[in-house]
Formats: structure tokens, C-alpha cells, sequence
């Protein structure tokens, strides 16, 4: 017989340290993840700058994707071109 387990609600904080409190003590298989997104950290330095010229209609669709995915638009950009370059070189052409 399989045991239905009703998952709590995760929390809010107010604050990181709340946060980081929460999670050093709480038994994180008890709560609702679905909602969570993963999220990616950037470590490296960004130790170059280019500029390009685009069609305006290119750059608000970028705009709006990126917001869609919750993050500024040049990080989307930086992110689909290091998305593109993973791709082994025959799927890219």
C-alpha cells in the first residue's frame, strides 16, 4: 500500500540568514519544491566587453525572453551563446 505524504508549503524570508537557518535545520523532503527554478552561478569574471548592432525587433524579442526567464538580457545573451558553443558542432550547423 503506498503512503499519500501531503507536502507543506515552503516558507518566505524576510532575510539570506532566516533562509540559510531554515535550511540548515529543516528536513527538506517534507516541503513543496515544484515551484523552485534552478539557478545558475556565475564565478567567472567577465573580463572582456563587445558591442554589436542588432535589429531592434532581435534586441526586444532577447528582452523579452530573457525576462520571461527571470534575468537581465545580456546574462541571457551570454548564456545562450555558451548554450550554443556546448552543442556538439554538428546540431549547431
Amino acid at each position: 500500500m503506498k503512503v499519500s505524504k501531503t507536502l507543506k508549503p515552503f516558507p518566505v524570508f524576510a532575510t539570506d540568514q532566516e533562509a540559510e537557518d531554515f535550511v540548515d535545520h529543516a528536513d527538506l523532503t517534507e516541503y513543496d519544491l515544484s515551484g523552485f527554478k534552478p539557478v545558475r552561478f556565475e564565478f567567472k569574471p567577465k573580463t572582456a566587453t563587445i558591442g554589436m548592432r542588432v535589429p531592434a525587433e532581435l534586441l526586444e524579442a532577447v528582452k523579452a525572453r530573457a525576462e520571461r526567464e527571470g534575468m537581465p538580457y545580456q546574462r541571457y545573451i551570454r548564456h545562450s551563446l555558451e548554450q550554443a558553443l556546448a552543442m556538439p558542432e554538428k546540431k549547431r550547423a
